[in-house]
C-alpha cells in the first residue's frame, strides 16, 4: 500500500506530474492558433465553450508543435527539463542541438508527445479535481446542490438517491486516484522513453568523445609544459644556490652572477605559471594560449641561467634560432630544457648540447656523463615521456638512452621536422 502511495504521489511522481503540466503550458499557444483555424471552418465564435472543438484545435496546434521542433534549442531545453523534473539519469540525455535527421526526427517526436500528453493531463488536472471535490460534497451539503441548480449545473439526479449519495465520496476520491494514476503512468512512459527519443545519436557520440580528446590534449599539453618549465627551474635553482654556497667566501662575485641567475630563473618561472593556471581557470581555451617560449627568444638565457649554476654547457648552435618555425621552435626549446635538466639531476657536472639542420629537420643532441651507480635510466621519467611526446606530435623521432659505443655516456637524440602538414 504505501509503495503504491509513493508511486502515485511520491516526490518523483510529482515532479513528473509537473513535467506534464508544463507541456500542458507550452503546448496552450499551438492551442490557440489551432482554434483561429477551427473557428472560422465551423462558423463557431468561440470554440472554447464546445469541447469537441476544444480537442479540435488541440489536434490542429499539434502538428504546428512538430514542425517548431525542428528547430535546434527544442533539444537542449527538453533535455534541461527531462533532467531537472523526470529523475532520468544525466548521462543518457544528449546534450546540444540535434545532429542529422533521424535525431531531429526523434525530437520531434518527443516534443509532440510531451505536449499531446501534457495538454491532455493539464486539462484533466485543472476540471477534475473540483469536480471530484463537488462529488465528494454533495452528500453532506445540501446547500451546495441547491447552488448548482440554480446556477443551472445540477448533478445527475442518480447523485441524488440514497445509497448512491453515499457512495459519492468513495467516487470523488476514485476519480483522484484515477487522475494519479494517469498522471504518473504518462510520465513513467515518457521518462522510459526519454533515452530513446533524447539519447545522444551516434554523431553525437563522436562529437562528445572528440571534445574529451581534445580536452585531454590540452590538460596534458599544459602538464608538459608545467613539469618541463617547473621542473627545469627547480633544478637550475637547487644548483645554484648549492654552488652559492659552496663558494660563498671565496667567490662573491660567482654568488652574485648564481643570486641573479636564481631570480631570473624564478621570475620567468611564475610568469609561466601564472599563464599555464589561468588557461585551466577558463577551462576551454585553446593550448596555443599557455606560455611558449622559443628558441629565438630565450636560448641563450637557458644556457647562460644553466652555467650559472656551475655546470659546464658545450654548445653549438648550427641553426639561426629565428630560421626555425615557431612551432618547432617552442617545442625545440622544451626539448633542451628537459635535456639540461636531465644532465643537471642525473650528471651535475656537464653536458654537450648540439643543434644542427639535417636536411629538412632540426636535430638535438644533448650528451652528458651518468650519474656514478647509475649505468643506465631505463625508460626515463616523465620527461622523456614528454619529449617523446612532443617529438611524436610534430612527426619526428627521439632516442634517450646510454650512447652505442660511449661507455659511460647519456645520449638524448631527437629530430623535428620543420616542414610538412603539422608545422
Amino acid at each position: 500500500m504505501r509503495g503504491a502511495a509513493r508511486a502515485l504521489f511520491g516526490r518523483t511522481a510529482r515532479r513528473r506530474w509537473v513535467h506534464l503540466i508544463l507541456g500542458g503550458a507550452v503546448a496552450m499557444p499551438y492551442v490557440l492558433v489551432g482554434s483561429v483555424v477551427v473557428g472560422p471552418l465551423v462558423g463557431a465564435d468561440d470554440v472554447f465553450t464546445d469541447l469537441p472543438l476544444q480537442l479540435l484545435s488541440f489536434l490542429v496546434g499539434l502538428p504546428l508543435a512538430a514542425v517548431t521542433a525542428l528547430f535546434p534549442l527544442t533539444r537542449p531545453m527538453s533535455v534541461a527539463a527531462v533532467r531537472a523534473l523526470c529523475s532520468v539519469e544525466p548521462g543518457a540525455l544528449a546534450d546540444g542541438p540535434p545532429r542529422g535527421w533521424g535525431a531531429r526526427g526523434r525530437t520531434v517526436a518527443w516534443f509532440t508527445l510531451h505536449l499531446g500528453w501534457g495538454g491532455v493531463l493539464s486539462g484533466m488536472t485543472l476540471a477534475l479535481p473540483p469536480f471530484a471535490v463537488v462529488v465528494m460534497l454533495l452528500p453532506v451539503s445540501p446547500g451546495l446542490r441547491d447552488g448548482l441548480r440554480d446556477a443551472r449545473v445540477a448533478p445527475p439526479h442518480v447523485l441524488e438517491s440514497g445509497w448512491v449519495s453515499g457512495l459519492a465520496p468513495v467516487a470523488g476520491a476514485l476519480m483522484l486516484v484515477a487522475l494519479a494514476a494517469c498522471a504518473a503512468a504518462a510520465s513513467g512512459l515518457l521518462a522510459r522513453w526519454a533515452p530513446l527519443l533524447l539519447g545522444p545519436a551516434p554523431a553525437d557520440r563522436l562529437a562528445a568523445a572528440e571534445a574529451r580528446a581534445a580536452d585531454l590534449a590540452v590538460r596534458n599539453r599544459l602538464a608538459r609544459e608545467l613539469h618541463d618549465s617547473v621542473g627545469h627551474a627547480l633544478s637550475a635553482v637547487t644548483l645554484q644556490a648549492s654552488a652559492a654556497r659552496r663558494v660563498l667566501d671565496s667567490d662573491p662575485d660567482f654568488v652574485r652572477e648564481a643570486l641573479a641567475a636564481i631570480e631570473d630563473t624564478t621570475r620567468r618561472t611564475v610568469g609561466e605559471l601564472d599563464a599555464v593556471l589561468g588557461v585551466l581557470r577558463e577551462a576551454g581555451d585553446a593550448a596555443d594560449t599557455a606560455p611558449a617560449p622559443t628558441l629565438a627568444d630565450d636560448l641563450d638565457g637557458l644556457l647562460r641561467r644553466t652555467r650559472a649554476g656551475g655546470i659546464e654547457v658545450r654548445a653549438a648552435v648550427g641553426v639561426d634560432p629565428a630560421d626555425v618555425p615557431p612551432l618547432v621552435s617552442r617545442e625545440a626549446y622544451r626539448i633542451v630544457q628537459e635535456a639540461l635538466s636531465n644532465a643537471v639531476r642525473h650528471a651535475g657536472t656537464g653536458v654537450a648540447l648540439r643543434l644542427v639542420r639535417d636536411g629538412d629537420a632540426l636535430r638535438i643532441t644533448a650528451e652528458n656523463p651518468l650519474a656514478d651507480g647509475s649505468p643506465t635510466r631505463p625508460g626515463g621519467g616523465h620527461g622523456l615521456r614528454g619529449v617523446a611526446d612532443r617529438a611524436r606530435l610534430l612527426g619526428g623521432s627521439a632516442e634517450a638512452g646510454p650512447a652505442a659505443g660511449e661507455p659511460g655516456v647519456w645520449r638524448v637524440d631527437v629530430r623535428l621536422p620543420m616542414k610538412g602538414p603539422l608545422v
